[in-house]
């Protein structure tokens, strides 16, 4: 029997970038369709997820698709892509930025401090130390 007849990895490549380039709408139809769908089914998922991170990670399947791709691919995707959507990307997240952060704000700024000491004085670092607690009781507790 003949082997299976394949196109040139070039042309597949080609019609992908064609096809998935030209499919926005879709895209954003798709997500639309699922609105109040992905929480839920997200959150139900959790144990499939942590089996699934844990057997990766187990296999070693991390480290071998960080040696796979290496720096040369790591540095330009990041270069030829992500630079561009970095400034946007920001831009986009202001808002999301600002509601994660501005409680975090509010903890800092509800800490008492310890008095600061001369520049370098050991006790100085019980002022850190009010801070990461501070943070660390507000991580845990939400």
């Amino acid at each position: 029997m003949p082997p299976a007849a394949v196109p040139p990895i070039a042309s597949v490549a080609a019609k992908w970038a064609r096809r998935v380039g030209g499919a926005t709408e879709d895209y954003t139809a798709g997500i639309s369709r699922a609105s109040g769908k992905w929480q839920p089914a997200a959150a139900a998922a959790n144990s499939n997820y942590v089996a699934g991170v844990n057997a990766a990670a187990s296999a070693g399947r991390y480290a071998k698709g960080v040696n796979r791709a290496g720096d040369a691919k790591w540095q330009r995707k990041s270069k030829d892509v992500g630079s561009q959507r970095y400034g946007p990307g920001a831009a986009a997240a202001e808002g999301d930025f600002s509601t994660a952060l501005g409680p975090v704000l509010e903890v800092i700024g509800r800490t008492d401090l310890p008095p600061r000491g001369v520049r370098g004085a050991p006790g100085n670092l019980a002022r850190v130390g009010a801070i990461a607690n501070a943070l660390r009781t507000f991580a845990t507790s939400r």
